[in-house]
């Protein structure tokens, strides 16, 4: 058993708290593996799922107590921070039985607001993210911090990569603050670990409860409080992750060891600014909340940070491009690689990967904007709180556009130079390839139809040709070695239309895929066709696709009724036509093919393809109508 599984067993093995009992109680054993304690005696062994009847194709039936059974509910709605993992365990590992608590259930019912006023119950197996910052527990054996708890059964405070705001969702879709329903009762004989357990909301702090203002306090002003509360809490857990990313993997002395001063640097970046002006962001957020847990506002918070001391966070997402080829270059190092993998591997990371890590800043600062959406649209119009909420949202948009921008440019920029150095124009005129409003859409190798090249049948004396297709201009030439090519003939896209062909076509064999470009050749106003055969369906659809973007319009009202999909899996693109992707993040579905997706990104309008295992589609039709609301409103502000 790794030491990841045997940290997670010993947390999510560990006894259920009573609803009487206090967090201070709870230690962390940070050196433990499985539990070999035998079970109590008198009470019944619990049979773990890889043990169990049904695991061995001998029945269905599997013990699992009382307590953490939960009833069917009439409706059934995802969970967006609980995640059900089965982890792998020893047939040795017995674990401690759980005793039967009586635990209250966090749903959708505990949030609802009636005329007679509030159902105030409350989770205790959470508690609010003060406790995780002020409870302590004894250090691990060998010395160290103190480790610090949250009230749960992992006993670690979340991870970023964990949670999923509820902000992150239009109205009608959880973005309304509510917390979603349980999943239906499962198997009473069934084990079930939970990975990322509820996220505790406003309305079920103590502190709030005790303060009686629920009883009065309208639904809409409570979704707004759950909705501020949110980026504390959500802040905190970025918190958590960065200081990860910096203590385990930044400041490790074995990895730096592995590489160059410049290769660390690219890699890491100035991380360490964005953990200290996060630290300064949370601490002005949690004080705020410490003065009065029925907040006013905090917009004037997330204004002030956005435009004074956020600035960093578009230096970090420039340095992307060179994060990625570092990354991507270092995985050749096998020094590297072995202690990577070692420290990947570690309980204090969670064994998620480096790279998880190493994005958080993105997705923190691309999240914000919806984030305080969600409060804009909760605040009463002309307030005070309304206006200050606007001027936030259109400060942190601002600042998103400027690292979306700070991205796009240097590696746009990079790419042109390295292109330029490639490319030798011999006896064509040649062109500045290099300018400020030109970049890259797709490049590759295609098969031509020698039969059908008419007045190119000169130039055109190879079977295929390399193309580089620009926002402007199309550069076709024939591929001298892995870094030179000889370029052939150019034309604007002004001058070049692309269709489709039929798949009869031969040359010697089969062009299965083939399209027919006509375009202008250069100054003499003369007309050609060229046929090219792509090596798949989808590779065609990506170059007809490429070619056709000049012509495509981008009005919102285009894209009303086209289906969305949520990226349940971050993407990160490997060619110049392919979308960037982010979990939770919306996209609009504009073109299926062979298993990818061409969508349009919608906080940023952003389009390309991404393969369709990335993301799962939205079938509520109230929340696509809410997230189409919600784009309208941020692509006002900019992002």
């Amino acid at each position: 058993m790794s030491q990841q599984q045997s940290d997670s067993l010993a947390g999510d093995e560990a006894p259920l708290l009573d609803a009487g009992s206090s967090a201070p109680d709870l230690q962390v054993d940070r050196g433990s593996g499985a539990v070999d304690d035998p079970p109590v005696s008198g009470q019944a062994e619990v049979v773990l799922s890889t043990d169990s009847l049904a695991a061995l194709k001998l029945g269905t039936q599997q013990i699992i107590p009382k307590g953490l059974a939960v009833a069917s509910r009439p409706r059934v709605r995802p969970r967006h921070h609980t995640a059900v993992v089965t982890l792998p365990v020893t047939r040795e590992a017995r674990p401690v039985p759980f005793p039967e608590v009586q635990l209250s259930q966090a749903s959708a019912e505990d949030d609802d607001i009636d005329g007679a006023g509030v159902q105030r119950r409350m989770n205790r197996r959470n508690m609010s993210y003060r406790v995780a910052m002020t409870t302590g527990a004894s250090p691990p054996s060998g010395g160290g911090e103190p480790v610090q708890l949250r009230h749960r059964t992992c006993n670690h405070p979340q991870l970023y990569q964990e949670i999923r705001e509820r902000g992150l969702h239009a109205e009608g879709h959880g973005g309304d603050g509510e917390a979603p329903d349980e999943q239906p009762g499962r198997d009473r004989n069934i084990v079930v670990k939970s990975f990322r357990p509820t996220q505790l909301t406003w309305s079920q702090l103590p502190q709030v409860q005790e303060t009686g203002v629920l009883e009065s306090m309208s639904a809409e002003e409570r979704k707004r409080q759950e909705a501020m509360f949110e980026i504390i809490t959500s802040e905190y857990s970025y918190q958590h992750s960065l200081g990860i990313l910096v203590r385990h993997f930044k400041e490790s002395a074995e990895l730096r060891a592995t590489m160059t001063k410049t290769e660390h640097h690219h890699l890491f970046s100035n991380i360490s600014v964005i953990q200290a002006i996060s630290q300064k962001f949370f601490e002005e957020l949690d004080m705020r909340h410490q003065e009065n847990p029925i907040l006013k506002d905090i917009s004037d918070i997330v204004q002030r940070h956005a435009s004074n001391h956020f600035s960093p966070y578009i230096t970090y997402c420039s340095n992307e491009t060179f994060q990625q080829r570092t990354l991507q270059k270092l995985s050749s190092n096998s020094a590297f690689k072995e202690v990577l993998k070692r420290l990947e591997c570690s309980a204090e990371c969670g064994g998620l990967p480096i790279i998880s890590f190493l994005i958080l800043p993105m997705q923190r600062v691309t999240r914000l904007p919806l984030l305080m959406d969600t409060i804009c649209q909760k605040t009463p119009l002309k307030t005070v709180e309304h206006a200050s909420t606007v001027f936030a949202l259109k400060t942190i948009s601002k600042l998103v556009k400027k690292c979306n921008d700070g991205a796009r440019t240097m590696e746009r920029t990079e790419q042109m130079y390295t292109i330029q150095k490639q490319m030798e124009f011999g006896k064509i005129k040649p062109f500045p390839l290099i300018s400020a409003s030109r970049w890259l859409l797709k490049s590759g190798e295609l098969a031509v139809c020698l039969e059908e090249l008419n007045i190119f049948s000169k130039a055109f004396s190879h079977k295929s040709f390399f193309l580089f297709l620009f926002n402007d201009v199309l550069i076709i030439t024939k591929k001298k070695s892995e870094e030179s090519y000889i370029v052939i003939e150019y034309a604007t896209l002004d001058n070049v239309t692309v269709e489709l062909e039929p798949q009869a076509i031969k040359q010697g064999g089969s062009a299965p895929f083939p399209l027919k470009l006509s375009m202008k050749k250069n100054g003499d106003g003369r007309f050609g066709h060229l046929v090219l055969a792509a090596e798949s369906q989808l590779d065609r659809a990506r170059w007809v696709k490429a070619l056709q973007k000049r012509q495509q319009f981008n009005y919102l009202a285009s894209k009303e009724g086209l289906p969305q999909c949520e990226v349940i899996k971050a993407y990160i693109p490997k060619q110049p036509d392919e979308l960037g992707l982010q979990q939770a993040e919306l996209v609009i579905i504009l073109q299926r093919e062979e298993g990818w997706l061409y969508g349009e990104r919608m906080r940023d309008g952003e389009q390309g393809w991404f393969p369709a295992s990335c993301a799962t589609e939205i079938t509520d039709l109230t929340a696509v109508a809410g997230n189409m609301r919600r784009m309208q409103r941020l692509r006002e502000t900019n992002v």
